[in-house]
């Protein structure tokens, strides 16, 4: 949903990218002292990368991961990596901060949704809802108070046998968070940027010259329009888009998308896109989602109560909503 603009090619600027993590495409450009080394550096970010996205996987057990929670913590605590816990404990947090906008404990629910999406996908003909019932009882399972977590024993277990997490909310920007410390603390690169399928983290400077800022397109949700909706110049920030015009369906000539009001359980309608600015790649991940199910006075006010973040809202008739400091990061 936002990419890099504007480069000037330079001789110790390298772009990778990686397409098997987080079902998304990663993009990383940075500044080494060679080819050589640069392969190197992002083997291991990629490597990096692949481990957290095999951890964070509901779908897919691959070793103890949060598909094996899923499976099994109704049953019997189950035993998880530090950055399992770490998360989990986030989305907690989160849950409390937002007054139960963010739950990772909506998964029951979000199943219901990605189903019908699927097989709408899959056969248009016979495009289909989930059934308000179901997803009724589906909500009676997403108690983030049935959610357990020891983190003197790192395990985790529900109280519920029908709890299911969904951590989509805040996995890929709390990721992307977790990868910026994993570069930094390893000294792979100095200056770089990283695009993990729409969250940005920008780091050092564009050019490697401790000047000139990273130039950041964000895309337009209005998907006949040729122009970018902004250009920002960031350095030591991150920025992160919520859409309904990349991962949504059609059921009776109306599109669904994929970010699920909990109040309402029906994909939210109040905006076309969110995009967050702030220093931590999670807190904007999870406030993209948050003013996305948000009406536009509330999340407004919200976001002008907390510090060094901005941000910038479309409606459905592609209006555009800035924050009172957003306009400081335009490209001029």
């Amino acid at each position: 949903m936002l990419s890099l603009f504007g480069c000037v090619p330079a001789s110790k600027r390298f772009t990778a990218t990686i397409t098997d993590a987080f079902d998304t495409v990663t993009t990383v450009v940075a500044y080494d002292a060679s080819q050589t080394e640069f392969n190197k550096h992002f083997k291991l970010f990629e490597n990096e990368l692949k481990r957290l996205d095999a951890l964070f996987d509901i779908y897919k057990e691959n070793g103890i991961n949060l598909c094996t929670v899923n499976n099994k913590a109704a049953y019997a605590p189950v035993k998880v990596e530090s950055e399992i816990i770490k998360l989990l404990l986030e989305g907690k947090k989160a849950y409390s901060e937002s007054g139960g906008k963010i739950n990772i404990c909506l998964g029951a629910v979000l199943q219901l949704w990605h189903d019908a999406r699927e097989a709408s996908l899959e056969s248009p003909e016979n495009a289909r809802l989930p059934d308000m019932k179901e997803l009724k009882e589906a909500s009676r399972h997403t108690d983030i108070d049935a959610l357990i977590i020891n983190e003197k024993n790192e395990t985790v277990s529900f109280k519920d046998e029908k709890l299911k997490l969904d951590v989509g909310a805040i996995a890929k920007g709390y990721s992307a968070e977790l990868l910026k410390d994993y570069i930094k603390s390893n000294s792979l690169w100095k200056d770089f940027m990283l695009n993990l399928g729409g969250n940005v983290v920008t780091n050092g400077y564009k050019n490697s010259d401790g000047k000139t800022k990273w130039a950041i397109q964000i895309e337009n949700p209005d998907l006949t329009s040729e122009n970018a909706l902004e250009t920002l110049q960031l350095t030591n920030l991150s920025v992160v888009t919520s859409g309904d015009y990349q991962r949504y369906f059609e059921y009776e000539g109306k599109s669904y998308c994929h970010i699920i009001d909990p109040k309402t359980l029906m994909p939210a309608e109040y905006f076309t896109s969110v995009t967050v600015i702030c220093e931590n790649s999670a807190l904007a991940d999870r406030l993209s989602t948050e003013l996305f199910v948000t009406p536009l006075s509330e999340g407004k006010a919200l976001v002008e109560k907390l510090d060094k973040v901005e941000a910038v809202w479309v409606d459905k008739s592609y209006n555009e909503t800035r924050s009172s400091g957003f306009e400081q990061y335009l490209m001029r």
